[in-house]
C-alpha cells in the first residue's frame, strides 16, 4: 500500500481552532530537509524505474496545485503535509524532491537556500518494506550524506555545518511497515515494534552525526481508518485491529525516541513529537467541525467509499475538495494537510506536540 497517511488526519481538529494558514515570509531555519513516505513525497518516485512504483503523476492529482493543476508527484488534489509545513517555516512550499534536483543539476543550490526531499512514496523504516519499488528511509538517510558532501565541496563543512545544524528536518514514516506484517503473536508485535523504533532511532541518529540537530517527526495514526481499509469491513467502519497495532508502534517509537534522543547522548539535539492518535480520535468523532464532512471515503476514486478504484483520469471526482479528508483511497486532501500543518505549530491547551512545538522547535538557536 502506498505511504499511509492518516496520522495527518489527527492533527486537524486542533489546528482548525488553534492557528491560521501562514503566509509565505522570511525563512526562520536556512532549509527544511524532508524523509518519509507518501504523506510527504513531491516527486522522487515519478523518476524511479519500475510498473509497480506508485506514483501520482497523472490527473486527478495535483487538480489544485496552486499556480495550475499539474500532478507533480504529490499523492493530493494539491499540496501536500510537507508543502504547508515549508510555508509555516516561511517557504513558498516543500523543497524539490532530491531525484528531480539531480536530474536537473540543481542539487547543491537547492540544498544551500531551501532544502531537498528526499521522501518516497511506499517506504517504510524497513528496507523489505515493498523493497525495490522506493527510496527506504535508511537510502534516504544515504541521499542526504551525499548532498552534505557535495554542499562541502562547495561551501566548505564549516558553512555548511553551520546551515545543516539550524535547518529543520522533517520526518514522517512508520505506516506502511504495518502493513507488509502479519504479527501472529504478542511476541511478534513486540518484536516488530523493537525492530521499527531501532532502525528508526538509527536513521535519527546517524543524520545527527552528520549535523543535524532539528527533529520534527510525525507518529503514525489510526492506519484502520483509511478508506482502503475501511472498505474490508461491510460496515465501512475503522479497522479496529490494526489501530491497535499502528497505536502500539505510536507509544513504543514515542518512548523509544525520548531515550535515544536525549541531550545527554545527543548533545544540542531537539525534537517535536506529533501525537497523531489524540488529535484522530476527535476529527473524525466530529469532521464538521474543520469543514472536513466526509471522512470516510475518498474524493477521487471509483465503487463503495470511492475506495475500490484508484485516483486516475477515468475515476469520479467529488466537487468539493476542501470538504473530504481523503483525497484518493489512502491520502489526505490538500485542505486536510494544511490543517495538519497548522496544529504541528499549535502552542498551548491544543498542542499535541511534544516535548515541544514545531514552532518552538524551528525558532530555537
Amino acid at each position: 500500500m502506498k505511504g499511509l497517511v492518516v496520522v495527518l488526519l489527527g492533527l486537524v481538529i486542533v489546528s482548525a481552532i488553534g492557528a491560521s494558514s501562514a503566509d509565505v515570509r522570511r525563512p526562520v531555519v536556512p532549509a527544511m530537509f524532508v524523509l518519509g513516505d507518501s504523506t510527504l513525497d513531491v516527486g522522487n518516485n515519478n523518476h524511479l524505474p519500475g510498473k509497480d512504483v506508485p506514483r501520482a503523476n497523472e490527473p486527478f492529482y495535483g487538480i489544485d496545485f496552486p499556480g495550475g493543476a499539474r500532478a507533480t508527484g504529490r499523492f493530493s488534489n494539491g499540496y501536500n503535509i510537507a508543502d504547508f509545513v515549508a510555508r509555516q517555516l516561511g517557504f513558498e512550499r516543500s523543497p524539490l524532491a532530491y531525484l528531480v534536483l539531480k536530474s536537473r543539476n540543481y542539487l547543491i543550490p537547492s540544498a544551500l537556500t531551501r532544502g531537498v526531499s528526499y521522501a518516497s512514496a511506499g517506504s517504510g523504516i524497513l528496507d523489505s518494506t515493498n523493497a525495490g519499488k522506493n527510496i527506504p528511509l535508511s537510502k534516504q538517510v544515504q541521499y542526504f550524506a551525499s548532498t552534505k558532501a557535495e554542499m562541502e565541496v562547495v561551501w566548505g563543512s564549516r558553512k555548511v555545518s553551520k546551515i545543516i545544524a539550524n535547518s529543520f528536518f522533517l520526518l514522517g514514516t512508520g505506516s506502511n511497515d504495518l502493513f507488509q506484517t502479519r504479527p501472529k503473536s504478542q511476541a511478534d508485535v513486540a518484536a516488530l515494534y523493537a525492530t521499527l523504533v531501532s532502525n528508526y532511532s538509527a536513521a535519527i541518529t546517524d543524520l545527527y552525526g552528520m549535523g543535524a540537530r532539528k527533529f520534527g517527526i510525525i507518529n503514525t495514526g489510526p492506519v484502520g481508518c483509511v478508506p482502503r481499509v475501511r472498505l474490508l469491513n461491510a460496515t465501512g467502519a475503522c479497522n479496529d485491529g490494526m489501530n491497535r497495532l499502528a497505536a502500539g508502534l505510536a507509544a513504543a517509537i514515542k518512548s523509544g525516541l525520548a531515550t535515544t534522543l536525549t541531550t545527554t547522548r545527543l548533545p544540542g539535539l531537539a525534537y517535536s513529537l506529533a501525537d497523531s492518535f489524540a488529535g484522530s480520535r476527535a476529527n473524525f468523532k466530529n469532521p464538521q467541525a474543520t469543514g472536513l464532512v466526509n471522512a470516510d471515503s475518498a474524493c477521487c476514486g471509483s465503487g463503495k467509499l470511492g475506495a475500490e478504484g484508484k485516483c486516475m483520469r477515468n475515476a469520479t471526482l467529488c466537487g468539493d475538495r476542501d470538504a473530504y479528508a481523503f483525497f484518493d483511497n489512502v491520502h489526505p486532501s490538500q485542505r486536510a494537510a494544511e490543517l495538519s500543518a497548522q496544529a504541528l505549530f499549535v502552542d498551548g491547551p491544543t498542542q499535541i506536540t511534544a516535548p515541544i512545538s514545531f514552532k518552538e522547535l524551528a525558532h530555537q538557536r
